[in-house]
């Protein structure tokens, strides 16, 4: 048998099917470009290794896509064009082939270059599926995707290598160019922008780069968790957002609030211990998730284009804030983790025979490691008996709390600025009550 006619009873259902279809493709492709912005997150650890650069260097994977996104989506709403099936082909397009480049890259200046053409084609695949599909399904994928990002990133760097997370994007894209033939909403003219709203999602954004890249810092590059052990830390925080986004009256102050609570139990957090980077993470994601939805439905009745921009715009600023801020911080914190190391070896109750050679190699430790990163000190005593030696052993305990409260130290700062966004955010939030 052929296929229906339209006349016929089954045509209506291929077209409802067909239409679902392209929704759920679009959904997942804005997901994608708004997972971007964090879901190398956890992979910079890695970067940072196989680049050998600087914190800076390395936080311009993150801040060129974002600063592409943001200035892609200025760009279109001073041509007041962008909202179009069509940008969204492009955009899709473009993001696909900037995928790839990222996944062949062969040097940091390639991959940034790559990032910030991912990031012009997001900007348009973003503003245009705003015409094919609904606030809420527009709202709630590129919500999943900024806070599933680093776990999803993190898993793939563990399980194969960075480059995964780029070539993983090139099927979702491809997928997504499969609705680009959809028609989409029409144009209902000009709309009157939403600029409280979309000022409180840009304060938001720049308060989770608290948590979507110091924390994934400081648990990676800091603590020394694997990319595998810090996805399922980071976890905590989209799945806060999924529980309290089902509570019934919902305040983007008070959600804001507990994202700021959050970042500030990171500052002050006492020791390495995953207990308490995961209850900081998941006071963040239940902010997140109180605050989010109520404040993106209220923007994007003022369209996507500017609460694309503010979103990514609130990502730059923040980072440009805190990432000289931590690059200044790490140094000092290293020297002083070091001379911490030679006291605590010096007055070990252990023989001198151990105690010398346990001394030289976590010297050569520190002097191999680049600027900022902390080398693993547990290593020299386990290779010298640790394992055997219970006065070695604590003397290797102590000193690893020890510089991991040295570490966490250094982000005071940079945790107490993405703080100061979210209380922002929620001075100026205070009129949005569910």
């Amino acid at each position: 048998m052929g296929s229906s006619s339209p006349g016929r009873p089954g045509a209506s259902g291929e077209r409802l099917s067909r239409r679902s279809l392209a929704v759920a493709c679009v959904a997942l492709a804005v997901a994608a470009a708004s997972a971007d912005s964090s879901v190398v997150a956890l992979a910079l650890p890695q970067l940072y290794g196989d680049f050998r650069t600087t914190i800076v260097g390395v936080s311009w994977v993150l801040t060129a896509y974002n600063a592409a996104v943001a200035l892609t989506a200025i760009a279109l709403l001073i041509a007041r064009r962008g909202l179009s099936v069509r940008a969204y082909a492009v955009g899709v397009g473009l993001f696909l082939l900037a995928s790839a480049a990222c996944a062949l890259a062969g040097d940091l200046a390639v991959l940034i270059v790559a990032r910030s053409l991912q990031g012009v084609g997001a900007a348009l695949l973003l503003a245009g599926a705003f015409r094919l599909l609904d606030v809420r399904a527009w709202s709630s994928a590129a919500a999943v995707g900024v806070a599933a990002g680093p776990a999803l990133g993190g898993a793939l760097t563990q399980a194969f290598d960075w480059r995964a997370i780029f070539a993983l994007q090139l099927p979702v894209a491809l997928f997504g160019l499969l609705a680009a033939r959809e028609h989409g909403r029409p144009d209902e003219g000009p709309v009157r922008p939403a600029l409280v709203p979309d000022l409180a999602i840009g304060l938001l954004f720049g308060a989770l780069v608290g948590a979507l890249f110091l924390a994934v810092l400081l648990l990676v590059a800091g603590w020394r968790y694997s990319p595998i052990h810090g996805a399922a830390v980071v976890s905590a925080l989209p799945l806060a957002g999924l529980a309290s986004g089902r509570i019934p009256r919902r305040s983007v102050s008070g959600g804001a609030t507990l994202l700021a609570l959050g970042l500030v139990a990171f500052a002050l957090l006492p020791s390495a211990s995953v207990v308490f980077p995961l209850c900081a993470l998941a006071l963040c994601g239940a902010g997140l998730g109180i605050a989010l939805p109520l404040l993106s439905e209220r923007a994007l009745a003022g369209g996507a284009v500017l609460t694309v921009a503010a979103r990514h715009v609130g990502l730059v600023a923040s980072l440009a804030l805190v990432a000289p801020i931590l690059a200044h911080a790490l140094p000092p914190a290293g020297r002083h983790a070091e001379l911490q190391a030679t006291r605590l070896i010096l007055d070990a109750p252990v023989g001198l025979a151990t105690k010398v050679p346990v001394a030289l190699d976590l010297g050569s430790a520190f002097h191999r490691a680049q600027a900022g990163e902390v080398p693993d000190l547990r290593a020299p005593f386990d290779a010298h008996g640790a394992r055997h030696d219970a006065h070695l052993a604590r003397v290797r305990d102590d000193l690893s709390g020890a510089v991991d409260r040295t570490i966490a130290r250094a982000f005071r700062t940079s945790f107490a600025v993405c703080a100061a966004f979210a209380a922002a955010a929620a001075l100026i939030g205070r009129r949005f009550v569910s």
